[in-house]
């Protein structure tokens, strides 16, 4: 059992009367049970605190958890000891005086010369050194002589012969001092002077009663005396309440979201507000249109796909009619995947397909990708696709097929190719940003200093007036380096190779935000739900109803305040836009009322009038 403080410490026993249908706290590496939350909470904050020490190898500054392991660690190399080896070695512990390092150099002292059945160690062959195996011991005439077995590297005997004892080559005792020390301390239940535990005395018939002449010695216990208080005959009232001052330590957060509970002096945390659940396509699918279109937005020109906005795509894919944008998704994708010559070039060799996919012939192309795929889910739509109602699909099963085909267009040579040019990018720019913000800080010491010289030679009257242009000059160099350094992140930013959540909430909900869209996406834990927040009120409110105790919303809102102004700025953008299409509908509905409009004219229709301007004829 660890100790704590260098003490011994007992675990709590079960409470009483315990229900099995009672709902309790337990914690896991002790198996102690606790009624109350509180009681639970400040045991577990204790067993986290680097008070703790392997009672076995003497390791300090451990938690308990970490204390258990040592002490395992430690067994494992006690039981190293060879079991010929255990009965001289317990009755040079038993009742010794000494330290353990003397007493441990003492024993590693006379175990240089032991020899037993089973030993490995050199010995002398036709003259040469070479290792062996003792694997008889044998008496002729008061001469101790040895059968051994000559060893290979991999511990195998090629031959035996009987040796003379001086023949024997001892160049390192059987154990190292490390395990005697292990072993000394995981034998023994008291130290002054050393008493190894009954069982294993028994065991190896090794004296419990101790020498006359320290009956009444100095470290032994004397008859009648009472143990130590800590000891596990205590008093059981000082025992109590020696656990209590144990348990009532204040709680080092931050902790785990879900221990975190409220109390009295937290400050008041708002309400989370309500998600935006208003997508197009099922919820369960918003994660494979963000993958398809963050995809087809950060390798555009990989694709020579010019860009598009999410609400275009998401209502290109519930659109029931042919349009432009999906088309040229495909065929820019279908393009990619034959420029690597991979399996799905190999496929449209076999089947004697131009290597052109056109607006036409595309949805061709799309057949026999889907039954590369060789999914039920996806080639059940073949005859669909080929007599032309791709756009009758289901909306869920047409992001599934995106999503297939990014997949296999992030594995082509051109989309690696891109990512390791930007890999590069970013490094360059991040050593260029460091250069930058090292000779900012030199040229920043180098004017102060210079400031501090210069002011000694000029005379009172002028010397306000020169520090104070000095200044502006160091202020205005200083605001130029931190304008360049701002550039360099932006610089690097655009090259990011992958969208990765910005943090999690108490419930494991993942939070992403994407450069180009003016929303702060929420997905569930289990990624069938999607909400999102599309204004900068609903970001203060979410960002003021996180708390900061838990490990995941205090990492989560530390990137939220970091990239306040960037999302804050792209909330607003979307806001006023929307707006702003909000009144052309206004105003495309009075007009349709004198003249019929185009339904073209609508901004919701806008992905209509894609037009892909970064197409390669």
């Amino acid at each position: 059992m660890p100790l704590f403080k260098r003490k011994p410490f007992s675990l709590l026993e079960p409470p009483k009367d315990l229900d099995s249908k009672e709902k309790v706290f337990q914690i896991r590496f002790t198996r102690e049970i606790f009624r109350d939350y509180q009681d639970y909470i400040n045991r577990l904050n204790l067993y986290r605190q680097r008070v703790w020490s392997c009672k076995i190898s003497g390791k300090s500054n451990l938690t308990f958890e970490e204390a258990l392991v040592s002490e395992h660690h430690a067994v494992s190399k006690a039981q190293k000891l060879p079991t010929e080896l255990m009965a001289p070695v317990l009755r040079m512990i038993q009742y010794s005086t000494l330290g353990l390092y003397e007493l441990v150099e003492k024993i590693y002292a006379s175990l240089q010369e032991a020899v037993f059945e089973g030993l490995e160690l050199y010995a002398k062959q036709d003259g040469l050194e070479a290792a062996c195996r003792i694997l008889k011991i044998l008496g002729s005439d008061g001469t101790k002589m040895y059968e051994v077995g000559w060893l290979l590297r991999d511990k195998t005997i090629i031959s035996t012969s009987v040796i003379k004892g001086e023949d024997l080559i001892h160049r390192r005792p059987p154990v190292s001092r490390n395990t005697l020390k292990i072993f000394i301390r995981d034998a023994t239940s008291q130290n002054a002077p050393w008493v190894i535990h009954e069982n294993l005395a028994k065991r190896y018939g090794i004296p419990i009663e101790p020498p006359n002449d320290m009956m009444f010695g100095e470290g032994l216990q004397k008859k009648g005396r009472k143990r130590r208080e800590d000891g596990p005959m205590g008093d059981p009232k000082k025992k109590m309440k020696n656990d209590e001052e144990h348990i009532n330590v204040p709680i080092k957060y931050p902790i785990d979201d879900l221990l975190v509970q409220p109390s009295a002096d937290d400050h008041a945390l708002l309400k989370r507000p309500p998600l935006a659940t208003d997508f197009r396509v099922p919820k369960y699918s918003v994660g494979d249109l963000l993958m398809v279109w963050d995809f087809c937005l950060s390798f555009g020109r990989v694709l020579n796909l010019s860009p598009f906005s999410l609400v275009d795509l998401e209502n290109a894919i519930c659109h029931k009619e042919s349009n432009a944008l999906l088309v040229e998704i495909h065929t820019a994708i279908f393009h990619l995947l034959i420029k690597d010559e991979g399996d799905y070039f190999t496929i449209l060799r076999t089947k004697k397909r131009k290597l052109k996919v056109t607006l036409v012939t595309w949805a061709e192309y799309l057949c026999d990708f889907l039954e590369m795929t060789k999914t039920e889910e996806l080639t059940r739509n073949i005859a669909t696709v080929r007599k032309g109602y791709y756009s009758l699909i289901d909306t869920d099963i047409k992001l599934k097929i995106l999503r297939e085909l990014v997949e296999e267009a992030i594995t082509t040579s051109p989309v690696r190719e891109k990512l390791s040019e930007r890999v590069d990018q970013r490094q360059a720019l991040a050593a260029t940003k460091r250069e930058s913000t090292r000779k900012a800080k030199d040229e920043q010491n180098s004017s102060i200093d210079g400031l501090q010289d210069d002011n000694e030679s000029v005379d009172e009257q002028g010397k306000g007036k020169e520090e104070k242009d000095k200044n502006n000059i160091s202020r205005s160099k200083t605001e130029g380096k931190r304008h360049g350094v701002q550039h360099l992140e932006t610089e690097i930013e655009k090259l990011s190779i992958r969208s990765s959540p910005l943090g999690k909430d108490r419930h494991y909900n993942r939070y992403w935000f994407f450069r180009r869209e003016g929303r702060l996406f929420v997905e569930s834990a289990d990624s069938k739900e999607w909400g999102y927040y599309s204004t900068k009120e609903e970001l203060d409110v979410l960002m003021s109803s996180l708390n900061v105790k838990g490990l995941r919303e205090r990492a989560l809102k530390r990137q939220l305040d970091k990239l306040y102004s960037k999302i804050s700025n792209a909330l607003e953008k979307r806001s006023k836009e929307i707006t702003h299409k909000l009144l052309l509908e206004e105003a495309v509905l009075r007009r349709s009322t004198r003249v019929r409009a185009q339904p073209r004219d609508n901004p919701s229709m806008s992905f209509l009038k894609y037009v892909n301007k970064w197409k390669d004829n």
